[in-house]
């Protein structure tokens, strides 16, 4: 609450601004490979995400940018620069997460690599997939987000490359994901509005 309000007990054009910012929320797709089922469960979290209307989500899709991997360049090429510009602009994340040998792709862990203080004090959400329903994945996830100091939130909606995907290609998620899937924007929606303030 504003000093204005408290004092007069009216809205400020302040306090109406604020109340109407709506955050950018990306839903970050974990694979690149030819093939990859990541857009369609990416397609899904948006369609869910966008009724709400909570936030402003867009789908983001490390594929696009065509980053370099960590090491093999002096850092300045314009796709990673681009990389950094799109996180800069969002507030919290959904990443798609795909489990590999027990972990996430090598091109998730590039893109997390290639930018540092854009990750910064923002919060993330995690939907995985596999044989397990990429629960190991998620595991290893949390433990990189820590260190750029993402907040992942506790609520993890898993699928399963059985029961959710026919013939391991065509997406068809069951109604019961639902309740996780909105349960983990609720969490991700609060923490990245509280982590906003920290970061003005």
């Amino acid at each position: 609450m504003s000093f204005f309000k408290k004092i007069f007990g009216k809205q400020t054009e302040e306090d109406e601004t604020m109340a109407v910012e709506k955050l950018n929320i990306g839903i970050i797709l974990g694979s690149t490979r030819e093939g990859r089922v990541s857009p369609q469960v990416g397609a899904w979290m948006k369609e869910i995400a966008d009724k709400r209307g909570d936030a402003n989500y867009e789908v983001v899709d490390i594929a696009e940018f065509n980053l370099p991997f960590l090491g093999t360049t002096d850092g300045s090429e314009p796709s990673i620069t681009a990389w950094n510009q799109k996180l800069n602009s969002l507030d919290g994340f959904v990443f798609i997460v795909q489990e590999y040998n027990h972990s996430i792709t090598g091109a998730l862990k590039n893109a997390l690599d290639s930018a540092r203080e854009a990750w910064n004090n923002k919060a993330a959400g995690i939907v995985s997939y596999g044989s397990t329903g990429g629960a190991r994945a998620a595991e290893h996830l949390r433990g990189i987000l820590g260190e750029l100091l993402i907040a992942d939130v506790r609520v993890h909606p898993t699928l399963s490359l059985f029961t959710d995907f026919e013939n391991g290609s065509v997406f068809k998620p069951a109604d019961l994901h639902l309740t996780n899937v909105n349960a983990m924007l609720d969490q991700v929606n609060a923490w990245s509005g509280a982590l906003k303030t920290i970061r003005k």
